[in-house]
């Protein structure tokens, strides 16, 4: 299992992903779930995955290997759109590829990706891909997307996130999704990659990894359950109903 947030908003675009891989309690190994592609002044597109690792790496490998050919590819398509259309494309042509062997062993070859960038002379874009190679595309309205372990993360997110809410808050309420997920759930794990993309830069970011004792998010926990259990004992206390 992995989880991973994407939010596409006012002034850009935020990435986290864990790098944690589960296949079983005693086999656990670190793989990255964030991939870019762009070139300087004309495109970012960055891909996170989830789901099933043989199948998300052969997507990702084909996706590079087709690089490098004249057909359509993701330094070349006019749109993130249709970005979003080859990577759905690619997905069903690995799994149908796999599908009589994933029948018979019965194991799940499915996985989705988040795809989003900017392609110039065009706003940023967020999509969300199904395994089946279908995908939506983020709104004002709902202007982040997760795949894999989300659930324990996602009402901190619904909470605090709108879309025109400036970058660096939008990091720090990724990372507190990180942190409820990371303490609920031991199929993610660190490190995290994360990645903040400025609005019509057309840069490709470096991003940055947190390891396990990084100094900020250390302190961004702790800061948070401390405001957690604060604010816990200052809220108002039950009516004598409640206690009955």
């Amino acid at each position: 299992m992995t989880y991973c947030v994407a939010m596409s908003l006012a002034d850009g675009l935020v990435f986290v992903s864990d790098s944690r891989t589960n296949a079983g309690v005693d086999h656990i190994a670190t793989f990255r779930k964030l991939y870019t592609f762009g070139t300087p002044g004309e495109r970012l597109i960055v891909l996170q995955t989830a789901g099933n690792l043989a199948t998300s790496q052969s997507v990702i490998n084909l996706l590079r290997l087709r690089l490098r050919g004249e057909g359509a590819h993701l330094l070349n398509v006019p749109s993130l759109f249709e970005a979003a259309r080859l990577v759905g494309e690619t997905m069903r042509e690995i799994t149908e590829h796999d599908a009589a062997a994933a029948a018979n062993s019965g194991i799940d070859m499915g996985c989705s990706f988040l795809l989003a960038g900017q392609i110039k002379d065009e706003p940023p874009a967020l999509f969300n891909l199904y395994p089946q190679g279908n995908f939506i595309s983020a709104t004002p309205d709902t202007p982040y997307f997760q795949i894999g372990e989300s659930k324990y993360g996602k009402p901190i997110i619904d909470r605090a996130l709108r879309f025109d809410t400036c970058l660096d808050q939008a990091l720090r309420c990724a990372l507190i999704s990180f942190d409820s997920t990371i303490r609920s759930n031991l199929s993610v794990g660190m490190p995290l990659d994360v990645m903040v993309y400025r609005k019509d830069t057309l840069t490709v970011p470096r991003g940055y990894r947190i390891v396990d004792g990084d100094r900020y998010f250390e302190g961004v926990r702790e800061q948070w359950s401390d405001g957690l259990r604060n604010l816990l004992v200052s809220l108002p206390a039950p009516p004598e109903g409640y206690l009955e």
